[in-house]
This record gives structure tokens, sequence and C-alpha cells, in this order.
């Protein structure tokens, strides 16, 4: 058995992006609501036609330039996402198709917010196994086609977006680039966050979910740490579920990560499920942010009230 590593990310975004007074204009809002409650400014909207596995090929196609590897390399396809509209072909497949992987295995993930980190433990689990050398792992949402606008207490997080990761097997005797994952769930209130109904829409019980991330999860946080043999004042950055900017201040507050460069992708992305993940570790490393093989936290949390964590080297 051998252990996994991130080669390279890319990460897509759809063109049109809407302001927080754009958004004043659909509900009962404003400009400084938004930004002292959730502390987003902006958010990327795909256009009607533009589909979820359209955006995470984009993503996709870019983490595999970025990582010089081939499509035709690939043999494990692994998308996490909550807001697919067809059950099949799965998104894993049509992101294959797309990209012109010839023949891997496609899975699709769905723990909504937090299904990047379940995807990439997936794929990891699947190397160590042998069952995979090369994976992409994708998290991609179209959060906009879920949402009511005239609603105010969701309308304002939102975007749209996707983010991938090329995952590889590691060299005979080095050290793994993605280390264990620590997950769960609270089933008892898992229905405070739902994405269903007819039609299909987006819902939350804000306060209970705030309570919840802000009470409990930077402990988790932590424990992730301490899974992965890495102390939270040794990280190089923190890339968490861009929730909303309180949530994850906050979050890192309590774990104690003073040194980290937290991401904040929230403030111009709003809230992309389970893009949001690799769509800020992503832009972190394009940005030179973060030096290459710095411990980083990826950790996850939301729908179902699930929550997953890693510890990862940065590419």
């Amino acid at each position: 058995m051998t252990g996994s590593r991130i080669v390279a990310l890319g990460h897509y975004q759809p063109s049109t992006v809407l302001t927080n007074d754009d958004v004043a204009r659909l509900t009962d809002t404003s400009d400084e609501w938004i930004r002292s409650r959730v502390g987003i400014r902006t958010r990327h909207v795909a256009a009607p036609g533009e589909t979820v596995d359209e955006m995470a090929a984009n993503a996709a196609a870019k983490a595999l330039a970025n990582a010089g590897t081939e499509a035709a390399d690939v043999d494990m396809v692994v998308v996490a996402t909550s807001t697919a509209v067809d059950r099949s072909p799965n998104m894993a497949a049509r992101v294959a198709a797309r990209i012109g992987a010839p023949a891997p295995a496609v899975l699709d993930v769905n723990v909504v917010c937090s299904g990047y980190p379940h995807a990439l433990a997936t794929a990891d689990h699947a190397v160590r196994a042998g069952a995979a050398r090369t994976a992409l792992v994708v998290g991609a949402d179209k959060m906009t086609d879920v949402v009511e606008w005239a609603e105010r207490s969701t309308s304002v997080l939102v975007g749209d977006g996707a983010g991938a990761a090329v995952l590889a097997a590691c060299p005979d005797g080095a050290e793994p680039g993605v280390g264990p994952v620590l997950w769960g769930s609270f089933p008892e209130m898992g229905d405070a966050i739902r994405i269903g109904g007819t039609p299909t829409r987006f819902v939350q019980e804000g306060q209970a979910v705030y309570r919840w991330t802000t009470t409990r999860l930077p402990a988790l946080a932590r424990a992730a740490c301490e899974r992965g043999g890495v102390a939270p004042e040794e990280l190089g950055a923190l890339v968490m579920h861009q929730a909303n900017l309180r949530i994850i201040e906050s979050i890192a507050r309590g774990m104690g990560a003073p040194q980290a460069v937290l991401a904040r992708d929230v403030v111009e992305s709003g809230n992309t499920s389970a893009a949001s993940i690799p769509l800020a570790f992503s832009k972190l490393l394009e940005r030179g942010e973060v030096e290459s093989g710095v411990p980083v936290l990826l950790f996850g949390f939301g729908g179902n009230l699930s929550y997953a964590g890693q510890v990862v080297r940065c590419p």
C-alpha cells in the first residue's frame, strides 16, 4: 500500500459577477447588511444553460494542465456535488467524457458542503488500496439553481463554481501527501440544512447551524490535525468550507492556528458548497500565498451536519 499526494489544482468560475447591490434589487437587503453578517461582497453566477459538469470539467482540465498530466492517465474521477440535476450519467462520467479520459472509475459523492474532503478521502483510499494510480477529485456546485432569490437568509450566501485536484500515488518510500481523514456527522440535526422539495430549494436553520459550527467544529478541526500528525500551530494554511466569513474566522480562532494563512475566498465567491474548498485552495496556490510542501488543513462541514477534514501537503 502506498499513499497519495496532490500534484496540482485548478478552478473555474462563471464570468457573471453579482454584487451585493445586485442582490439587494432581488430581495430586502443591502450591501452593509450582507457584509456585516456573512462577509460576502460578490459571487459568481452561472448562465442558465451552464451545467455542473461543464464547470467541473473546466476546473479539471485546468488542474490536469497545471499537473502536466494527460487525461488518458486518469483512472478515477470523483465529483463532489449536491446540485446535479440528472442522476445518470452521473457528473463524474460526464466530466470524464468532456476531458477525454478513456476508462476511469466514475463516482459522485453527495455530502453537500463537506463533499470535497469526503471525495478526496475516497480517492486517497482507492490509491492506498491499489485500485487507482491517478485520480481527478472535483468539487462543483450550481447553488444559484436551488436558491429562492426573494429569500434573504439564503440568497445572499450562494455562488457557483468548481475546483479540482489531480491526485497521484506517491513514489515508493515517499511520505504520503494526503493524511488520514477525520469524518462524521450529527444525524439528529441533519435536517437543519436541506436541498429538496418541488421546486428544489436550499433551506437552512441559520441560528442552529451557526451555533453548531462555532461550538462543535473547532475541536473537530484540531482532531483532524492530530490525526494528520500536525499541531494546529504548524499549519501553513487553513482551507475550510467557505460558509461565511464569521464562521470561518470563529473556527480558526477556536482551533488555534495563528500562523496559518486563512482562506477567505467566500468574500469574493460566496458559498459554493462542495466547490468551495478546492476553489479557495487553488486560488491560494495561484497567488503564491502558500509554499510547496507545507501542511494545509482542508476542513469541510455543512449539509447533513456532516464534517470531514485531512491534512495535505501543498503541491
